[in-house]
């Protein structure tokens, strides 16, 4: 399994559960990752506790875990995760997303071992309530922003690359796509007449993306770059749509870059946008534009349930004013007072 981890430093079933997400559940290698370091992190903590350690990055990050063993996992109480996402809190800043992100984990765990293959018969993190969230509207550009933000690729001429970053772009602010799924891009996902693609998702779901003409032109503008660089590059990777400057499939992190470049080149930059941010821009900007139905939004974006989705019938304030215009009593009004009647009252 290609895990960045040393999962020689793992204990046996932490092992065996990464197999699981991994070849059973269909999860990627990096969701995978993020399972598995939440769990390194929650297993180190109750090392550094039971040896009565003071709770430092030192002590943490030097703690061994690779001998426990399942039944030591099997002893912990409820109160020690809770007081494990106290320290999170307190001890670490995580905020209410990362604590119940890192609490997920936790459950996922147990509950392959006690509901999939029994080997434990108790789970102490079942009852334990997930941390609220602070329901925050998503942040996204505004359409004037968005069309600055390609102007500014544009504009890029010294750029060599530009056509795939300007493609890379368009892609974000039509399509809505996840970092994940447009690096994942390969040509063959794409039909012969460009008018739609396949991407995959999380949980390694497949779905259908349709183009519009911005992102086929963009695409079919790129594809001759994207040519003289496989010429160009022996090795180069022939399967995916979006190469790095050495022919190989274009990083998280070098689209990550490329975003925030240009959202600096457009003046954008200090109001911490990002790739996911250009998702929230592309959803936002067919709800509110569009007029795109909550449930084919959903489809489009690859959300699982609909209440996902729903952050996005709050984010306009245009779209809630409309809404009162359009209220079958907004042209009832009181009933007017004549220039002579408030003449009249001022007179009294």
């Amino acid at each position: 399994m290609p895990y960045q981890l040393n999962y020689d430093e793992f204990p046996a079933c932490m092992r065996e559960f990464a197999n699981y997400k991994r070849a059973i559940q269909g999860c990627s290698a990096k969701t995978v990752e993020e399972y598995m370091t939440d769990l390194r992190t929650f297993a180190r903590y109750l090392v550094v506790v039971e040896n009565g350690l003071e709770l430092t990055y030192e002590t943490l990050t030097s703690a061994g875990i690779k001998d426990l063993t399942l039944d030591f996992f099997g002893k912990v109480k409820p109160s020690q995760i809770t007081e494990y996402l106290s320290y999170s809190m307190d001890g670490r800043g995580n905020n209410e997303n990362t604590r119940s992100r890192k609490l997920s984990s936790i459950k996922s765990f147990y509950k392959y071992f006690v509901n999939k293959i029994h080997k434990l018969e108790v789970n102490p993190a079942i009852d334990i309530e997930t941390p609220k969230k602070r329901k925050a509207l998503p942040k996204h550009l505004s359409l004037e922003e968005s069309v600055s933000l390609l102007s500014a690729v544009s504009e890029d001429t010294m750029n060599p690359h530009r056509k795939r970053d300007f493609c890379i772009i368009t892609l974000f602010l039509n399509c809505g796509m996840r970092l994940s799924e447009l690096c994942g891009i390969d040509t063959n996902h794409i039909d012969r007449d460009y008018s739609s693609m396949r991407v995959i998702g999380k949980g390694n779901k497949e779905r259908l993306i349709y183009l519009n003409d911005a992102c086929r032109e963009a695409i079919l503008a790129y594809l001759p770059d994207r040519q003289r660089m496989i010429a160009e590059k022996p090795g180069a990777d022939r399967k995916a749509l979006f190469l790095s400057r050495l022919g190989s499939r274009i990083s998280n992190k070098t689209v990550q870059w490329i975003v925030k470049k240009y959202l600096g080149a457009a003046g954008l930059e200090i109001k911490g946008y990002s790739t996911h941010k250009l998702r929230h821009t592309a959803a936002t900007l067919m709800y509110q534009t569009g007029e795109v139905d909550i449930r084919v939004l959903k489809d489009i974006l690859g959300h699982e349930q609909l209440t996902t989705t729903q952050i996005y019938t709050h984010v306009s304030d245009k779209s809630m004013k409309s809404a009162m215009d359009k209220n079958p009593l907004s042209n009832i009004m009181p009933k007017s007072n004549t220039a002579e009647e408030i003449n009249n009252d001022e007179n009294d």
